[in-house]
């Protein structure tokens, strides 16, 4: 009777682990497909367009956590290395050479980080979930700069200086993804309640 009643108790558990990572697997693919339709949204700036993809990567590590969060960026990186014409301009293995590939890259770590942030606590603040946002920026851009230094003036044969780098690299583009911070943070802070609970987060 005790194994039976030990056994009868790990059922609803179990269950309920189930239905969480099943969420967390469906909350992943949508975001996924958020990032790709952000990445359409552009905003004329020279060199590095403007997008809505920081605010759904930024979203995601937000509302998903660092695992799942990560992971959703991450498919969205390998969907489109493997040929889906999803990133905002274009698709395929050759997107390595683009010098704004490094934005991607820095998508994954920014997100990452941004959740490590804002999931250390149970219920964070509306200035930890700023702080998170503003973390995540800070990578995505330094990571981003430097991929797209180094490509430019050692791969591609298009050299770049370090001041036109900084000004349409970041200067030109910043003010926007500082708006979607504000904005991600807003968003998290009424969201974060509500997908938590489903993912089975205090």
């Amino acid at each position: 009777m005790p194994k039976q009643a030990a056994e009868a108790s790990t059922r609803p558990s179990l269950a309920n682990n189930t239905k969480a990572r099943t969420r967390s697997l469906v909350l992943c693919a949508l975001f996924c497909a958020f990032i790709a339709v952000g990445a359409f949204v552009k905003v004329p700036v020279p060199v590095v367009p403007f997008t809505l993809q920081f605010l759904f990567t930024t979203m995601a590590g937000l509302l998903l956590g660092p695992r799942w969060g990560t992971l959703s960026v991450a498919a969205y990186v390998a969907l489109g290395l493997i040929g889906l014409p999803i990133f905002a301009s274009g698709g395929g293995i050759g997107y390595l050479a683009q010098p704004s590939f490094g934005y991607l890259i820095g998508f994954c770590a920014g997100t990452y980080l941004t959740a490590r942030i804002a999931w250390a606590t149970p219920r964070p603040s509306m200035k930890r979930l700023l702080a998170a946002c503003f973390a995540g920026l800070g990578v995505v851009y330094l990571i981003g700069m430097v991929y797209f230094y180094l490509i430019s003036n050692f791969v591609i044969g298009a050299p770049i200086a370090l001041g036109p780098l900084v000004l349409y690299c970041f200067v030109l583009a910043v003010p926007g993804d500082i708006a979607l911070c504000f904005a991600s943070a807003a968003l998290a802070k009424r969201l974060l309640p509500l997908t938590s609970k489903k993912q089975g987060r205090a």
